[in-house]
């Protein structure tokens, strides 16, 4: 059953929907399209930054680290992954924001995948 298989590249994949890879905004009946879970790709150069805070957050997130410097805003608190692997995980409720203060490259997942929160 191929059909219900896809193969890519993430650095080529990618920035065809803002760097996810995988989640509701992929079309339906396509291997990639979830409801459950959202799968980006972020490739960040150096002072890259969210343009405003998500706020009311109503999903879970994962972020990992693959290379550079990047910085994860939560409310109170400031998070620097530096070493390949380093990772943050907030929860629902949690408003955050970023900053990539080197090039950086990052995976990030989210559940479950929700319409909202990107930013013109």
């Amino acid at each position: 059953m191929t059909e219900n298989v896809y193969v890519g590249n993430a650095g080529v994949d990618a920035p065809g929907d803002r760097g996810w890879l995988l989640g509701h905004f992929k079309p339906v009946g396509d291997v990639r399209h979830s409801e459950d879970v959202e799968i980006k790709w972020g490739v960040h150069p150096r002072g890259d930054e969210r343009a405003e805070w998500v706020r009311g957050e109503k999903r879970t997130a994962l972020l990992v680290l693959i290379s550079g410097r990047f910085r994860v805003e939560l409310p109170g608190r400031s998070v620097v992954l530096s070493e390949r692997g380093d990772y943050v995980v907030w929860g629902q409720g949690v408003d955050h924001s970023w900053y990539a203060e080197e090039e950086s490259v990052v995976l990030t997942v989210r559940w479950p995948s929700v319409p909202g929160y990107a930013v013109a």
